[in-house]
Order: structure tokens, then sequence, then C-alpha cells
């Protein structure tokens, strides 16, 4: 099957391919029937808002995050817009000329997601800031290599990683240099974990840590 072009990423699927009518191909199909990509835009950000401040109760600093809660974390974020929200994507994903994880791999390396990392990094209550840096690193990079869901993976993975430095005992991170002004930098440091190097994205996280503390 030929890939078909979204304005996000190259998809090949089912219901998940399938965008809103009257949306130009520009808005994927909706709950709400939503046509227009601002608005969607604008909605997912509120449900974000909404979605963290309810998660973030729902876990103490002394949880160990397992597979079917991040995609609880996705259902609670976007389960009043995409009826696929909280489950695994069942489409090929690539960005440019870059492959994320085949979906029938998803399950298997969400499960391996779980028993190894989410088991060793979490909950994040490391003594050093470099410990802390690397358990954001390592659990960031690598769930947004699996790419589990359909959409919003990367906002998912920032989720989780508030919720780990709020384990560490860190406020709730400010992601907002990396969106708007080291995208690129960010890209290739989630590249680079495919081969375990984590150093880009620890350089990432010490950032974004840097520029949260300041903002205090």
């Amino acid at each position: 099957m030929a890939l078909k072009k979204t304005g996000r990423y190259n998809t090949s699927g089912m219901i998940e391919t399938k965008f809103e009518p009257g949306s130009h191909g520009r808005v994927l199909k909706n709950l709400l029937g939503i046509k227009s990509k601002r608005e969607m835009d604008r909605l997912e950000k509120d449900e974000y808002i909404r979605a963290f401040k309810e998660i973030s109760t729902l876990f103490d600093k002394d949880h160990r995050f397992t597979a079917s809660e991040i995609c609880k974390i996705h259902k609670i974020w976007l389960g009043n817009i995409y009826e696929w929200a909280g489950k695994y994507r069942q489409v090929k994903l690539s960005k440019g000329e870059f492959n994320f994880a085949f979906p029938g791999q998803v399950p298997k390396l969400m499960d391996d997601f779980e028993h190894d990392l989410l088991r060793t990094y979490t909950p994040c209550k490391f003594k050093s800031s470099e410990q802390i840096i690397n358990a954001l690193a390592i659990i960031h990079a690598e769930l947004v290599l699996i790419h589990p869901f359909r959409e919003g993976n990367g906002r998912v993975a920032r989720m989780l990683a508030t919720l780990m430095a709020l384990q560490a005992g860190l406020p709730p991170l400010d992601f907002s240099g990396i969106v708007e002004k080291k995208k690129k930098e960010y890209i290739v440091a989630i590249q680079e974990g495919m081969s375990h190097n984590y150093r880009p994205m620890e350089k990432i996280f010490a950032s974004v840590i840097q520029i949260t503390l300041r903002a205090r």
C-alpha cells in the first residue's frame, strides 16, 4: 500500500488515516467534527492542560509507571476528541526519511519498555541531577522512538517526563524552548536514541531543567 502524506507524518493504515470531511486533509477524523486545524490545535492544547491537572493527581512520588498507564494518560488527554485515543496505533508512521516502529511491534515494544526501562527509571527518585537527567532522557527518547499512538506521542512523552520530574522533586518542566528554538536539535537527539546514544537528549533535558528552575 502506498504511503499517504499528512501534514505531520507519512502513514498507511485504517481509520487512523481518515481525515475530517471538509478539512482539506489537515485534520484527522474526530468525534467533534472539527475541520479547522487552528481550532483543533487550540482544543488539543486546552485538553492537554486539563488532562495534566487530572493526571498529576493520580500518581504519587513512589509510583512505578506501566504501559497501560501511558495508554490511560493518552486516553484522558484525547479521549474526547479521537476514537482511537489510548489505543496503540495500527498505522505505519515516518517523519521524513525516519521510520518509527512498525505497528505490529508496538505492543511487544511497550511491554518491554515497561518491564525494562519503566521498572528501572520510575519512580524517578535518584540522588544526583545527572541520574535524574539520564533517566528522563532514556525514557523520553525510547518512548518517542516506539511512537505508540497515532498522534500526540511527543506530548505524552513530555507529560510522562514532567510526572517523573515531580517525583524527583522538580517543578513542572517547561518545554517551550524545545518546541520553539531547539526543535531540530531535539529531533536529532531522538534519532541518536536509536543507537542508545542518549547524550544529546541529556543535553536537552539539562537545558529544560535549567530554564524551568530559572523561571521560578
